[in-house]
């Protein structure tokens, strides 16, 4: 299944831990050869070894155009060129609007919505060399379809990567190039592992499959759109969610 991804050369950036870090692997599994990018590279090279399959770490801030021109060469001289951007890297501190300082809300459109674009110029060189060029961002149902107290600044960023998503989309598509998001909801991570049991069981049960996703979840919709089998689905969103917006309320669930 998807064979068109062995050896394909994959950047997948915010991949030191989390939805990142599921990615990369996913990846790597199916033959893919994969540049881990994150600010921490010495984290970046630990999930590169970790997940092996010739993988390499690099540290890269994705909100600096001088860093993400470098992490697009160091992907092309490793791997020969840039087949796939998974750009994945993201930031979502929380925080009200009352308390919120002005600065914030900068510091997150910068990761979150400039690196999206930061990541996808420098790599578009090589993207359009590949002849099938695939770019997969990674948004949020936060944002584009729910809200969440203290995330106004990350859903207006998840948002914006999708009007970001639906022009470049008819830019690259002269060059064979696709541009598609996936749009997680409630995924079990690091940060929420620590938040304790009773916290996930309540987060689950306000999801129709009555569990949280997995990192892994999100790969494999990232995997699928990176594939020479959906080659010709470009400026789409896929909500990896276990069915949680779909409900009217917990009461839905509970009647169903």
């Amino acid at each position: 299944m998807l064979t068109s991804i062995a050896g394909k050369s994959v950047i997948v950036t915010g991949a030191s831990k989390g939805i990142g870090r599921g990615i990369a692997r996913v990846f790597a599994n199916q033959g893919a050869k994969v540049l881990v990018v994150a600010r921490d590279g010495a984290a970046a090279g630990k999930v590169a070894a970790e997940i092996g399959n010739g993988a390499k770490g690099f540290s890269a801030d994705v909100a600096d155009w001088d860093s993400a021109q470098a992490m697009a060469k160091a992907a092309a001289d490793a791997f020969g060129g840039i087949d796939i951007l998974c750009a994945n890297a993201g930031i979502y501190p929380q925080t009200r609007l009352e308390e919120m300082d002005p600065s914030e809300w900068d510091q997150v459109m910068a990761t979150n919505l400039k690196g999206n674009f930061l990541s996808v110029k420098a790599c578009l060189p090589w993207l359009k060399q590949s002849g099938e060029g695939r770019v997969i961002l990674t948004s949020s149902i936060t944002g584009p379809v729910t809200g969440f107290p203290g995330w106004s600044h990350y859903g207006a960023s998840k948002s914006g990567q999708l009007g970001f998503m639906r022009t470049a989309c008819i830019e690259l598509a002269k060059y064979g190039i696709t541009v598609n998001a996936v749009l997680p909801g409630n995924i079990i991570t690091e940060g929420l592992e620590g938040l304790g049991e009773d916290y996930l069981k309540t987060m689950a049960a306000s999801i129709p499959l009555k569990k949280l996703g997995r990192v892994e979840d999100i790969g494999h919709a990232a995997l699928f759109l990176a594939s020479r089998e959906a080659g010709y689905i470009t400026g789409q969103t896929i909500i990896v969610d276990g069915g949680q917006i779909l409900p009217e309320s917990l009461e839905a669930i509970e009647q169903a």
